[in-house]
């Protein structure tokens, strides 16, 4: 039973929607955001090396350009490769109980020593009743000392039965559309991307970035609405089934 405040490690945190996520629906748990590229050039995964058994959990999204469907029409794509590996090994040395990967679906699945083989769920923002379209893949992995079978993310509970009336597409980091056919465009303001993200229209207005920048890191984030929805998704697994 994990009392006081459990501490989860965020890596590639990004602008930090999936951890207002998890601070927002586990207000006891104290999120701790690992290394990024975006506020420190010298910050980088490949030299972080975390402290063993300290972290109860831990989220994070590699980067997703290198497995994009859409990577052929991004200049960024190979910019960073594929740091997936870099969250495996971060995963192996910290030993957190659990673990969570957001990715595109595309992305290649979570291999760890020592966690039952990741449970997988592919969630469409507009399942949530939300308006833009948004599909990401959420690997959940735990020790296999925990619990005999691994444990199930379950997020029917959160799912609507219709969809919103109101349609709109995926927000990318780009600029111009590239069409309403594919579900995809970067044809938005940025107040427009905010709000479809989940957060409030000026949520990046004292932010010390570019306009180019912002669409960057938006582009870039897991929708609120989304992220919430997985982490009452994690507490209600580890609840049932966990350490919690």
């Amino acid at each position: 039973m994990t009392s006081g405040h459990p501490l989860i490690l965020s890596l590639f945190p990004g602008i930090g929607l999936l951890d207002l996520a998890f601070e927002q629906e586990w207000p006891e748990a104290c999120i701790v955001r690992g290394p990024d590229l975006i506020f420190n050039r010298l910050s980088d995964i490949r030299d972080f090396h975390p402290p063993a058994g300290v972290f109860w959990g831990l989220i994070g999204g590699p980067p997703c350009q290198e497995h994009s469907q859409l990577k052929f029409l991004n200049p960024l794509a190979g910019k960073h490769g594929n740091l997936i590996p870099e969250f495996e090994r971060v995963v192996g040395e910290a030993h957190p109980v659990w673990f969570l990967m957001e990715n595109v679906v595309q992305a290649p699945v979570p291999q760890i020593s020592g966690y039952w083989a990741a449970r997988n769920v592919v969630l469409n923002n507009r399942w949530l009743g939300e308006a833009q379209q948004r599909v990401r893949r959420f690997s959940f992995g735990v020790r296999c000392d925990v619990s005999p079978g691994g444990i199930a993310l379950d997020v029917t509970p959160d799912l609507v039965l219709f969809e919103s009336g109101e349609w709109a597409p995926t927000v990318l980091g780009g600029h111009g559309p590239v069409g309403r056919g594919r579900g995809y465009t970067s044809n938005l303001t940025i107040e427009q991307m905010c709000r479809l993200q989940g957060v409030q229209s000026d949520f990046l207005s004292e932010a010390p970035f570019t306009a180019h920048g912002k669409r960057q890191v938006l582009g870039n984030a897991v929708p609120l609405p989304l992220g919430r929805a997985i982490a009452r998704a994690v507490r209600r697994a580890m609840s049932d089934g966990g350490d919690v």
